[in-house]
């Protein structure tokens, strides 16, 4: 068996296609630009080429997009003082504060100060509790861009069993809740789990989120099995996943490359919050 390719690169194009008619038709309507401020402290070069792109993406879609730099050493207290201001901005209906931050910032502590309604990251604490109770809220953008995927390739997830290595409030516990609430049976792994490779063995579905690079080997991989591979790893001036690809893509039936799977559907699913973001505070009802 060779598994089909997951483009994550054609399916995020489609998605910001989407989004961006749709964001024309709404600004057109009421006269609103979604806005996105993408907030960078430090020089952290990974950091810098993720918010470049988010920025380009969201021009790209008609968005009114804002990058602020802040140098490593500020104060705490002066990039809370800085999510306020944009939390009162009426321009603003997305925040992003890319992580990681320099150690004298309390992460939690600027995600928290987040106004939940611009919380486009889906990180704040009231949207990840509205998510495990199944209400309304902003998705984490890598989990809702996995699903999103599991979508377009009509994977079916109903009674299937669902491997989610890796628990990170990030990726692994919010993507095994939206499994979960597509009626998958789902298992989350981690670095205790007793005999690993038995255990994703099991899995109709496996999402590798762990951060450690080709560790899910080709052969803990179930035969017919989608494999979607979150984790990118720079190993020998190549990005590689947490997914041995050339050894999964004999045994499973879909599996998304790295680079090229899941992290163009990263950006995609932060313009389509933001566009969510910018109608609810807009008080427009329409899509």
């Amino acid at each position: 068996m060779s598994a089909k390719l997951i483009d994550g690169k054609a399916i995020a194009a489609s998605v910001r296609a989407g989004v961006k008619e749709r964001a024309a038709e709404f600004t057109a309507r009421t006269g609103v630009r979604p806005g996105l401020t993408v907030v960078l402290v430090g020089e952290n070069p990974a950091s810098q080429v993720y918010v470049r792109n988010k920025g380009k993406a969201a021009s790209e879609a008609g968005f009114l997009s804002r990058q602020i730099d802040l140098p490593a050493s500020t104060p705490e207290s002066e990039l809370l003082d800085l999510v306020a201001r944009l939390n009162a901005d009426d321009t603003v209906h997305g925040i992003l504060v890319q992580l990681p931050l320099p150690e004298q910032i309390d992460e939690s502590k600027v995600i928290e100060a987040i106004d939940p309604a611009k919380d486009v990251d889906g990180f704040h604490p009231v949207n990840a509790g509205r998510l495990f109770t199944g209400g309304t809220s902003f998705l984490p953008c890598t989990p809702y861009g996995i699903l999103t995927m599991l979508d377009y390739e009509k994977v079916e997830l109903k009674g299937k069993h669902a491997v989610v290595v890796g628990r990170s409030n990030i990726v692994g516990k919010p993507v095994a809740i939206l499994l979960l609430s597509r009626h998958a049976t789902v298992t989350i792994c981690h670095s205790r789990t007793v005999d690993l490779p038995s255990v994703v063995r099991t899995g109709d579905v496996v999402v590798a989120a762990v951060g450690r690079a080709e560790m899910i080997r080709g052969s803990w991989i179930k035969p017919g099995a989608v494999v979607i591979d979150v984790g990118i790893n720079r190993v020998g001036g190549r990005l590689i996943g947490d997914v041995d690809y050339a050894a999964a893509a004999q045994v499973a039936s879909r599996i998304t490359p790295v680079p090229g799977g899941v992290g163009p559907m990263t950006i995609a699913m932060l313009l389509e919050n933001t566009l969510r973001a910018a109608r609810m505070l807009s008080g427009s009802a329409q899509a």
